[in-house]
């Protein structure tokens, strides 16, 4: 019943309640940020030789913006998979795992995460320009765990499926997404972990990038090499 409730809580923004959740639901078609639709995200900058050696990069953010066609489909099918593999068949939000997610953790200590990619996204975007505005408050409004925060993600999240294609939404995701040792999207990331380019990632090579996102740090390969293999392993039996 306790599920039930939470789930209703944040499938429906207008409901009676709280004052936040209500001001959330409002102008979900119209009332999204630019920064959703159009990617923001900071890339490296490259200085050359007069011969065309590349001298040095200069960069907040390490990362190289590409296409959702120069991203291997191995790349993106092992992100879905373990993060959101049914992303093509509902919208902003996946009811089936936001309802397994509030199960099991208000009946154990687990906190497993139910949100969409949209919604992951949402959230990455959110942090990123908070924290490129040197905003360590909006950083950790951003990632609190409430309710008004994921009611208004999700509000936010439902406009971008609303004026994105779920193509354009992944392609976004993959590049502003973090996978840890200073590799912002997956360009930067394939180039850092394996000297190639996110179009030649291999299911394996995929597979390890796609379970670092849910914690880049923690799963770090040159830290902690056991813990991106299982992590990988996850992503490949899905």
């Amino acid at each position: 019943m306790l599920a039930g409730l939470l789930v209703a809580a944040t499938m429906i923004p207008v409901i009676s309640g709280t004052q936040a959740v209500v001001t959330a639901g409002a102008n979900v078609s119209e009332d999204v940020p630019i920064d959703f639709l159009a990617p923001p995200q900071a890339q490296r900058s490259e200085v050359k030789l007069a011969n065309g050696e590349t001298l040095a990069y200069f960069f907040d953010e390490n990362r190289v913006y590409v296409p959702l066609d120069q991203i291997s489909p191995a790349m993106r099918q092992a992100q879905l998979a373990i993060e959101d593999h049914r992303f093509y068949e509902h919208g902003a939000l996946d009811l089936k795992s936001t309802l397994r997610a509030l199960v099991s953790n208000s009946t154990n200590d687990s906190t497993q995460g139910g949100s969409s990619i949209t919604q992951q996204y949402v959230k990455m975007v959110l942090v990123s320009e908070a924290a490129a505005r040197g905003d360590q408050e909006g950083v950790a409004k951003a990632q609190e765990r409430s309710l008004t925060r994921k009611v208004n993600e999700l509000r936010y999240a439902m406009a971008v499926e609303r004026r994105l294609s779920k193509d354009q939404i992944l392609e976004r995701y993959l590049n502003i997404a973090y996978y840890g040792d200073g590799a912002y999207g997956v360009e930067a990331a394939a180039q850092h972990y394996f000297n190639i380019s996110a179009k030649d990632l291999n299911l394996a090579e995929a597979a390890m990038l796609a379970g670092m996102v849910q914690n880049p740090e923690a799963t770090n390969p040159t830290r902690r090499p056991a813990i991106p293999a299982a992590r990988r392993n996850a992503a490949t039996s899905c």
